[in-house]
This record gives C-alpha cells, sequence and structure tokens, in this order.
C-alpha cells in the first residue's frame, strides 16, 4: 500500500463493492451481455488522493504494474471530467491500492468513480450526478452504480439501476490469488446465456445465482477450491467474474471466527455491506462542512 501524501488536498474512498446475484439473459447484437445483478458496497476499498494543479495536466503519481499511466481509468475517468465541464484545472492523484486487479470487487471502476466525484468537488464543475453516471458508462459498465453511491438492481449491461433497500450483513470475502479475465468469461462457449429475466421483488425476497460461477470454477482451480473450502462453514458465492468468493453473517465476530481459520495461502478480509457507499457517506459530510 501507498501512503497518500500531506500535500493532497482531498482523501476519498474507493469502496468494493459485490454482485450478490449475477444472471445472464442473452448476448446482444454487439457483442455486449444483458444482465441483471444486484450490488451492495462494502466498507473496504481503495483510497485516492487529489490536489489542485493550475496547468491542466493530470498526473497519477502512483504505477500500477501492466497499466500504461494514460490506459488507466483513474487517468482516463479524469480527461473525460475536463473535457466535458471545460475546466482548465489539473490535478495531482496518488492511490492507495487495497483491492485485487480481477477479483471482482469493482477496484477500477471504483477508482474511476472515486475520481470523478471528487474531481468534480475540487474543481467545482458542478456537472450532477446523471452526468458523472453518463461520463461513468463511457468508462466501464460498474462506474455508474460507484458514481449513484446508492445499493441497486441493475439491468442492460448494468447501466439501468433500480436502488434498493438491502439487509447489511458482514461479509468474509475470500481473495484467491489468481486474476480472472472478464473477456475470457464472457466469449466462454460454456457461459449460461439464456436465463429468465427476474422482477426486482423476487429477488428480494430470495434466489438468483451467478451464471459465471461454473465457468470460473472449471477454468481457475484456484477459484474453485475457495469456494469449496468457504462452504465449508457458509454458503459461498463468486462475486462478479471473479475472482473473489464472498459469504454473509449477522455478525463481525462470527465473520471474523471464520476467517482465522482460513489458510495463509488464501487471502480475505471482513468488510461490512452498506446501501449507501461510504464515498458518498464522506462526500455528504464535506457537503455539510
Amino acid at each position: 500500500m501507498t501512503a497518500i501524501p500531506t500535500q493532497a488536498e482531498l482523501i476519498l474512498p474507493a469502496p468494493a463493492k459485490l454482485n450478490l446475484m449475477l444472471h445472464i439473459l442473452g448476448r446482444r447484437a454487439d457483442g455486449y451481455h444483458e444482465l441483471q445483478t444486484l450490488f451492495q458496497f462494502l466498507d473496504h476499498g481503495d483510497e485516492l488522493g487529489f490536489a489542485l494543479r493550475q496547468d491542466g495536466e493530470i498526473r497519477l503519481h502512483t504505477p500500477i504494474e501492466g497499466v500504461a499511466h494514460d490506459s488507466n481509468l483513474i487517468v482516463r475517468a479524469a480527461r473525460r471530467l475536463q473535457e466535458a465541464s471545460g475546466t482548465p484545472l489539473g490535478a495531482d492523484i496518488w492511490l492507495d491500492k487495497r483491492l485485487p486487479m480481477g477479483g471482482g470487487i469493482g477496484g477500477g471502476s471504483s477508482d474511476a468513480a472515486t475520481t470523478l466525484l471528487g474531481l468534480d468537488h475540487l474543481w467545482s464543475t458542478q456537472l450532477g450526478e446523471d452526468r458523472l453516471a453518463e461520463l461513468g458508462l463511457a468508462l466501464g459498465a460498474d462506474v455508474p452504480v460507484f458514481v449513484r453511491g446508492r445499493a441497486a438492481f441493475a439491468e442492460g449491461v448494468g447501466e439501468r439501476l433500480t436502488a434498493v433497500e438491502l439487509e447489511e450483513p458482514w461479509f468474509l470475502v475470500a481473495v484467491p490469488q489468481v486474476f480472472v479475465s472478464t473477456a475470457e468469461v464472457f466469449t466462454d462457449p460454456e457461459l449460461t446465456r439464456d436465463t429468465p429475466p427476474i422482477k426486482v421483488r423476487s429477488l428480494l425476497a430470495g434466489g438468483g445465482r451467478n451464471d459465471c460461477q461454473p465457468v470460473v470454477e472449471r477454468r481457475y482451480p484456484e477459484v474453485r477450491n475457495a469456494l469449496i473450502l468457504l462452504n465449508k462453514f457458509v454458503p459461498t458465492r463468486l462475486t462478479g467474474t471473479g475472482a473473489c468468493v464472498f459469504g454473509s453473517f449477522p455478525n463481525r465476530d462470527d465473520a471474523d471466527k471464520v476467517a482465522r481459520q482460513l489458510p495463509g495461502t488464501l487471502p480475505s478480509f471482513v468488510a461490512q455491506g452498506r446501501n449507501i457507499s461510504m464515498l458518498h457517506r464522506k462526500l455528504q459530510a464535506l457537503a455539510k462542512k
């Protein structure tokens, strides 16, 4: 983890999310998949620091291995906001990276959303949530839910959101040490692509699964082994296209107890599910100052 320096004028969280279920309804003519999923946030995530620049430059000071500076979603989000708002301002940005890449818990998408909201605040561009969500969708299907910051039932490619009120249990999230390629999962010929649509009311009454899970289990033994292990203690499911798997508990003590029984070769963390993301709670607190 990289400490954010004291010159950062604004420090904001970029929370993780879980897909509590994920159904694939079909494939569209453009190659994207129609899906239904249920998003909830976790009180755990990356952290970003921002400082104003007067010269219009966007500089991310935290390199990510294998990702070029200009290709990073954080940089791309900042530049999209610059273009959309016409601001002459720039920013120095630092990232304290805690969420795994390829984990299915939204690390890159959440970082992009925090950048859009953070710089909208710092630059006083006041584009509004709808416009920021629109900018975010061009960066990735999961970005809008992080921009809006409320637990949601998502349809389409994940961009049509209906806010929902869910229980807020504690989750144990295990992190198999493997990078899962979303593209590989969605192009796998054995992926289920004909799950019938479900109404949000029926979903909240219980039910749903992750249609990607059988494909990921077959392709990635590390994920399959984590599911087998965690299932001994609690019903366990894959989030997104993985690699992370999770189980829910009524309180932190129960989750911590199981976490202590996992082997050192399977990292994990415990966090509470939240219907309002910690990013939005932080922004609401700033707005009151």
